[in-house]
């Protein structure tokens, strides 16, 4: 009963302070309107929440962690430098379609974030039955070795994580 009243306490406390604080106002009627609302909101939505993902290889993810960390250093330094060098020698951006066969949503919802925060690529387009993802690509000379390099290092190690 508890579970289905406060399925996101958490969520439930920060609605209530976001309400009072958006209000500017600790009065009785804000407090009953935002607990109202912090209860209500995570209850009636809870539904559309995704069910918790399970993590089968944790050291997998603590290692993923580091690569995307040093490939977010690696690549900044890259666009960096290439903004910065001779302009003799072009830059090869392209749109790159990527075969995927990962399939669970929390594992395609963090290879969106590692796309996302690493520098120089850019999720565009996913397909409806998840089996390509379209990426926009600051420098990919070899699209065939850029392929390689993204589905091994970051499809390979979710698919150990989430799909195992």
């Amino acid at each position: 009963m508890r579970r289905r009243l406060l399925p996101a306490p958490l969520l439930t406390a920060a609605l209530i302070v976001m309400w009072l604080v958006l209000n500017r106002s600790v009065s009785a009627g804000q407090i009953i309107l935002a607990v109202l609302f912090g209860v209500a909101a995570p209850a009636l939505l809870a539904p559309l929440r995704p069910a918790r993902p399970r993590i089968r290889r944790p050291w997998v993810l603590l290692r993923l962690i580091g690569v995307v960390g040093r490939d977010v250093i690696k690549s900044s330094m890259e666009v960096f430098w290439t903004l910065l060098r001779n302009r003799s020698e072009p830059v090869h951006s392209r749109f790159v379609h990527i075969p995927l066969d990962l399939r669970d949503p929390s594992a395609l919802a963090s290879l969106a974030m590692i796309t996302t925060v690493v520098p120089g690529t850019v999720w565009c387009e996913l397909a409806r039955d998840h089996s390509a993802l379209l990426l926009h690509v600051w420098h990919a000379p070899d699209e065939a070795a850029f392929i390689d390099h993204y589905k091994r290092t970051y499809e390979r190690p979710l698919m150990e994580i989430f799909q195992s």
